[in-house]
């Protein structure tokens, strides 16, 4: 059976299949209205998935304390400014998944997972989202990022929700593994030489299997430092990392670095063959 081909209104997950996991490098929130290469690779990686729920976890939800979202029909966020009107007209109105918010708090061991009644989406779930599935039909949730945890944390948190995607969850997480605005050069595709030296290193790591060196990037050098000034569009790989299984195979896709400092690489681990 192929858990692509699997209704997402259907009670119950077969047993031993899968969701696939993805990071998605989700860069400027005006990819949500424009078509280019980099919405044409996100489409192209959810083509033909038919999730029981979503769970993204955002570089733009950061909190004191682990929270993941319960509301039943999540508002949309539109949390930035100075961009067109158009923008901040887009609505994503997915369904929440408070069942399989409970779910994941009670799965959780090692943390507590609060309860959040208030957020909604934000940019860096639906502007992706609304590409990869435009009719908004697919229950979503939310888990943010504790702002004064450790990446060794969130990685450890990232491996505890392994079981979700046994039970039909597609968890994407959205960031950047490179963000660095302030040496963002607006009108250049050129990129600096430091991004594109980190952007290999975080690829022939990942090909490698080789985490370690990725949840203590600090320790990866100057090019670590100007490619991750501040760690919330980082962390949200961390966790993809953390759902890797031996049989997963690794697809890389908008492999490609924008204005100079912000990489678009995005990739997902699937256990099909």
């Amino acid at each position: 059976m192929n858990l692509k081909s699997i209704s997402k209104f259907t009670d119950d997950w077969p047993e031993g299949q899968k969701m696939p996991v993805l990071f998605v490098g989700h860069g400027n929130p005006m990819n949500a209205i424009l078509e280019n290469d980099i919405t044409d690779g996100w489409r192209k990686m959810a083509k033909g998935m038919i999730p029981k729920a979503i769970l993204c976890i955002s570089a733009h939800w950061q909190t004191n304390g682990t929270r993941v979202t319960m509301a039943e029909k999540p508002k949309t966020i539109h949390d930035f400014g100075g961009f067109p009107q158009k923008l901040f007209q887009v609505q994503y109105p997915a369904p929440g998944a408070p069942k399989m918010a409970g779910e994941l708090i009670k799965t959780v061991k090692n943390t507590t997972v609060q309860e959040d009644h208030d957020w909604g989406l934000d940019h860096g779930t639906w502007s992706v989202l609304v590409k990869m599935f435009p009719e908004a039909n697919v229950p979503v949730f939310q888990l943010s990022l504790d702002y004064t945890k450790r990446p060794e944390y969130h990685y450890a948190l990232g491996r505890e929700l392994s079981n979700l995607r046994k039970k039909g969850v597609l968890i994407v997480g959205s960031g950047n593994t490179i963000h660095n605005l302030r040496m963002a050069q607006w009108d250049s595709s050129i990129a600096y030489d430091w991004a594109e030296i980190f952007d290999n290193t975080t690829k022939e790591l990942i090909l490698k299997k080789d985490h370690k060196p990725l949840i203590n990037y600090s320790h990866l050098g100057k090019e670590a430092h100007l490619s991750i000034p501040t760690n919330e569009h980082y962390l949200p790989m961390l966790y993809t990392l953390a759902l890797q299984e031996q049989e997963d195979q690794l697809t890389f896709f908008n492999e490609t670095i924008e204005m100079g400092s912000i990489s678009m690489r995005s990739f997902l681990f699937s256990s099909e063959q």
